[in-house]
């Protein structure tokens, strides 16, 4: 497997991707930060019943540094991104995670990293969030539904840790298992998909440097509505793709049978790539309603970018694919 930067990838500096006067504004930020100033703010977050999910383990962003991580459009506000939200564990309706899922206990968590590795492993979320340094990535988020909005996400590089647990030369796909608990997740009472979520990737995917595994955003830790304590962000593709409160990681040979492809193959495709003249069968693809913009529901659609406007940084993974049917 080479290397990213074998691939094309440009590696530019923080000063580059952001302003100036931003760029100074952060790194005063993370001085603050390091010196104690922000606790009155994490405390407020603690009073929240959050802060237990990053104890030892500030999430501490920058910028990130892989080419295409950031975009300058604005960012959604917080409380859009935190009370519209597709988890069905918690509900089916936009608002049911926001409002049922504080039954979720994100400590005491591990990861199971298993299947075609030399060096499987449980890893305790402690070590997760010390595995790579954090970084923020502004990504576009576009879901099936047809809304998208921008989140800057906190986390590390999917290929950290694929690089740590060595695949043999049989791994071909990544399987990513979502807690199952009835205990925390009202939603699981409903038959609506197979329990528990399953989602995956072609192995070059998960690799890629925008594949993302997430432990906060907007630069605390993650809400348990946006899945706690740590998630999948894959930005060209379709919001459902990036499992939420994941427990389980295998390396497997053979494609994944994922979640929603038991539920509906003919709706919902193994790479679900962002693709703006592939219709879901039950709507258009080609547009988008960016959420929290004025106008609400009557907001002026925008067009739909191709892999969600990511097609620089990931169109050659599908280089001689007919993406109207392996969609």
């Amino acid at each position: 497997m080479s290397h990213p930067s074998e691939r094309g990838f440009v590696h530019p500096t923080p000063s580059e991707i952001t302003p100036r006067a931003a760029y100074d504004g952060r790194r005063r930020w993370l001085q603050q930060v390091a010196a104690g100033a922000l606790g009155a703010g994490l405390a407020g977050w603690a009073a929240r019943d959050a802060l237990a999910q990053a104890k030892g383990a500030p999430l501490v962003g920058a910028k990130s540094a892989v080419a295409g991580a950031v975009t300058m459009e604005k960012p959604t506000s917080r409380n859009d991104a935190t009370t519209y939200n597709n988890y069905y564990e918690f509900g089916t309706d936009k608002s049911d995670p926001a409002r049922t899922a504080h039954t979720l206990k994100p400590r005491p968590w591990t990861v199971a990293v298993e299947g075609e590795v030399k060096k499987p492993k449980v890893f305790d979320l402690d070590e997760l969030l010390k595995l790579a340094p954090m970084e923020e990535r502004i990504y576009r988020l576009r879901c099936v539904e047809g809304w998208s909005m921008v989140i800057p996400w906190v986390g590390w590089s999917m290929a950290e840790l694929i690089r740590r647990v060595e695949p043999t030369g049989n791994a071909k796909f990544v399987e990513f298992v979502t807690l199952a608990d009835r205990a925390q997740m009202p939603g699981l009472r409903s038959s609506v998909l197979d329990w528990p979520y399953v989602e995956g990737l072609r192995l070059d995917e998960a690799m890629h440097p925008l594949t993302l595994l997430a432990f906060g955003m907007y630069g605390e830790v993650l809400p348990n509505q946006n899945g706690a304590p740590v998630r999948l962000v894959v930005p060209w593709k379709y919001g459902f793709k990036s499992g939420k409160s994941i427990v389980k990681i295998r390396f497997v040979d053979k494609q994944p049978n994922t979640a929603w492809m038991k539920a509906a193959s003919s709706e919902y495709g193994f790479y679900s790539n962002v693709n703006p003249k592939v219709d879901h069968p039950r709507w258009s693809q080609a547009t988008e309603r960016r959420i929290g913009e004025e106008g609400g529901l009557f907001a002026k659609k925008r067009p739909t970018l191709m892999f969600n406007g990511y097609e620089p940084q990931v169109g050659q993974l599908y280089a001689g694919m007919d993406l109207a049917k392996q969609f």
